[in-house]
């Protein structure tokens, strides 16, 4: 039976969630400014939240109507079916977010929404479910446009840029899919040469090694849906073992990280060890200028630390001309990606970018910029 879903992703992600979901097997695909909706069944489902490195979410539609006012939304609500689906025993939280809408008030809107889904069930099975706005068993999405309400269910849970290993947290966090989508955008092929030389948490290796190893990025973690009235345990469980069964024998990989912070490759080091990769990354502590190539070609991405997060606007404008000079003398070869959210960067690094791609780092406005620096000789050891 065709389900409809909705994914959000990040923006200018779009078109790789589609290769995605095309590789899973959706159908009726429509892209939108932030998401992509399909349609498919349980099993895409299922595969969308384990295999999608892009996808903030796999939203399950179950109801939709035109509106114009708060009352229609809460007869959406309660008309639809949620005790087939779940139990009142389980918690919930409502979410609404809205493009042109004309009610005054998201938070009332939230309330009505909530309102006819515990409504619902004190009809149905006369009790209601309790709010857990921390950790609830149940996301409930309303979509409000000009006209339209649409109901969803959160399939995922946690959002999926989660991957379920991650201890290590620093200051300027990098999202794992918009960082799994920035690999995608500089070009960078797995088995191909990775270098973050400001590496932080390790998120851009970690989600080269993954790539280069076949491993889902879900594999370690558990789902919502798993809590779901029709949740087929066996069928499940079949595909996550098929899907463990396709990672590649672990090897060493040309994915390396440096840091000037030992504290930062302390944490690489210990997301890299609860990923199960750290044997297979190279890292070593170090000054990005004093850093040599580690082969003679390959791809650096790197998320550098700029004026609103870390570093004052006079260290940074002394520090991006010496940047660029190490990549002109020493990376040629390499093609060199930056995330940040500093114009200063661009104007000040004294380097033409070939491109410049805008990507939001949570509420930070970015730009991705890309330098790719002509062939030359290369330094013979990664130090």
């Amino acid at each position: 039976m065709s389900e409809t879903f909705f994914s959000p992703c990040p923006r200018s992600l779009e078109s790789f969630l589609v290769d995605e979901l095309k590789r899973f097997g959706a159908s009726d695909i429509e892209t939108v400014h932030g998401g992509v909706q399909y349609k498919g069944d349980w099993l895409l489902a299922w595969r969308t939240n384990l295999e999608s490195r892009i996808a903030t979410r796999v939203l399950w539609r179950v109801g939709m109507t035109r509106y114009r006012s708060e009352d229609e939304v809460y007869k959406l609500a309660y008309a639809t079916t949620w005790a087939k689906w779940f139990s009142p025993e389980q918690t919930i939280r409502v979410y609404v977010t809205a493009i042109k809408s004309p009610l005054k008030s998201l938070n009332f809107t939230t309330l009505k929404v909530k309102d006819g889904l515990c409504d619902h069930f004190r009809t149905v099975v006369g009790k209601r479910p309790s709010v857990d706005t921390e950790a609830p068993d149940m996301r409930i999405h309303a979509f409000l446009t000009e006209d339209m309400c649409t109901l969803y269910l959160d399939t995922s849970g946690e959002p999926l840029y989660k991957r379920g290993f991650k201890p290590a947290k620093v200051e300027a966090p990098l999202k794992e899919n918009l960082a799994a989508g920035i690999l995608r955008l500089s070009g960078w092929q797995p088995g191909e040469s990775l270098l973050d030389p400001m590496c932080g948490s390790g998120t851009f290796l970690v989600e080269a090694a993954q790539m280069t190893l076949n491993i889902a990025p879900g594999l370690g973690r558990g789902f919502a849906f798993e809590k779901f009235r029709n949740f087929d345990a066996g069928e499940y469980r079949r595909l996550h073992t098929s899907l463990l069964n396709q990672r590649l024998p672990v090897r060493s990989l040309p994915v390396f990280g440096a840091d000037i912070d030992p504290y930062q490759i302390a944490a690489t080091e210990e997301n890299l060890a609860a990923a199960g990769l750290l044997e297979q990354v190279e890292l070593v502590v170090n000054d990005v200028l004093d850093l040599e190539p580690p082969t003679a070609e390959g791809t650096w991405v790197s998320n550098p630390p700029y004026g609103v997060r870390l570093s004052t606007g006079d260290e940074l404008a002394e520090w991006y001309p010496k940047l660029g000079d190490v990549l002109k003398r020493r990376f040629a070869g390499w093609n060199c990606y930056f995330l940040t959210a500093d114009t200063q960067l661009a104007k000040l690094i004294g380097l033409r970018a070939s491109k410049k791609t805008p990507l939001m780092n949570g509420d930070l406005d970015c730009r991705l910029y890309e330098y790719k620096m002509l062939a030359g000789s290369a330094r013979e050891v990664f130090k």
